[in-house]
């Protein structure tokens, strides 16, 4: 599978040969599935908290006595049963990430490369560079690659100037190779990748 590799002003100036074996097999949707559930669950802050009865305030005494007032015996105000008592099971603070096989992280983030090669919506460039930080001279660069909404931009190495120029530019976000996940890919409308990068990604998913 050949890709044609473009330059800031999206004309042709090269090819990518990249390997069937990788990004030409079946696209596995359950992969793709548990790697965007799994990075959900790690984004989830997990703060949410009621008060037992230990922790909700009110006297601890003993109400009424015992037995001999024909009312139901009771401990504490803070009983759950009472109004204004304690939350029985509430949630508590905990963290919703767990473990995925590594196997299983590859898996996806190859299937969801294949599905945009797929779907003709990977863009391949020699370099993802900015001159300035200018963010209106980022919208015309995405623009020429046919950029309109959501969009990962991916390079081996994050240039410092277009991150600050791309930021501010809602949907679109510049990722190393390393550190791109399938959730990332999916989530977005258009995927432009460099030739560098790619070639990585290619090589790290074999």
């Amino acid at each position: 599978m050949q890709l044609d590799v473009v330059n800031k002003e999206n004309l042709k100036v090269g090819s990518v040969e990249l390997n069937d074996e990788v990004f030409g097999g079946r696209i596995n949707a359950d992969l793709m599935w548990e790697s965007v559930v799994h990075a959900n669950a790690a984004k989830r802050r997990g703060t949410h908290m009621t008060k037992n009865r230990a922790l909700v305030s009110g006297s601890g005494k003993k109400p009424w006595r015992q037995k001999g007032t024909g009312r139901a015996r009771v401990g504490s105000i803070r009983n759950p049963l009472w109004r204004h008592g304690g939350t029985v099971f509430g949630p508590q603070p905990r963290g919703y990430d767990f473990k995925l096989p590594k196997k299983v992280e590859r898996g996806a983030l190859r299937a969801a490369i294949a599905q945009k090669l797929k779907d003709g919506d990977l863009v391949v460039v020699d370099a993802l560079a900015a001159s300035e930080v200018k963010t209106k001279a980022a919208v015309e660069l995405l623009k020429r690659f046919g950029v309109t909404g959501k969009a990962v931009l991916i390079d081996v190495a994050v240039d410092e100037k277009l991150s600050r120029s791309v930021r501010n530019i809602p949907g679109v976000s510049l990722v190393p190779s390393a550190r791109v996940t399938a959730r990332d890919i999916l989530d977005a409308a258009r995927v432009v990748a460099t030739q560098a990068a790619l070639e990585k990604l290619q090589e790290a998913l074999a």
